[in-house]
């Protein structure tokens, strides 16, 4: 029994996640942030490093939102993602004089209080250890609201 296909390539959707290079698509999306009333940047971030290798405070006024949107573009990208894992990639080198430089992780509660922003947005839930499913990986992950979202940034 043969079943007919209609001519041509099915039209897919673009998806700006993918089509967009990642810093232009961040940019956009630190701006439609802004907008959200759950992200809000926190008083003490003035006066704390973004990680222990750095030297110096923040200095970027949009560090927030830049990295909230970063934040969400790799849940999109990775799936479900954790706090230790998101502070591995946000970590650096630190600088230690005359000795070797030494990876240092990113700070930890810039990215808890971003992850708790976004979970109070509606845009990811926390998923326990899920016994059983073995595809599913504990941590945060995207709701369709967020999904949504994400996506309808052009």
């Amino acid at each position: 029994m043969a079943v007919l296909l209609p001519k041509g390539k099915p039209k897919m959707e673009k998806n700006p996640v993918y089509e967009l290079k990642a810093s232009e698509y961040n940019l956009k999306l630190a701006e439609a942030l802004k907008k959200i009333p759950e992200f809000k940047e926190p008083e003490w971030l003035k006066f704390v490093k973004s990680g222990s290798g750095k030297a110096r405070p923040i200095d970027d006024p949009d560090f927030w939102y830049k990295r909230a949107a970063s934040i969400l573009r790799q849940i999109y990208l990775k799936g479900s993602v954790g706090v230790n894992r998101l502070r591995t990639k946000y970590g650096n080198r630190k600088n230690r004089g005359f000795k070797p430089e030494k990876f240092r992780k990113a700070s930890g509660k810039i990215i808890r209080v971003i992850l708790q922003q976004s979970d109070k947005a509606g845009f990811t839930e926390i998923l326990k250890g899920a016994k059983g499913l073995k595809n599913k990986k504990p941590g945060r992950y995207l709701t369709e609201k967020g999904k949504k979202f994400l996506e309808s940034i052009k």
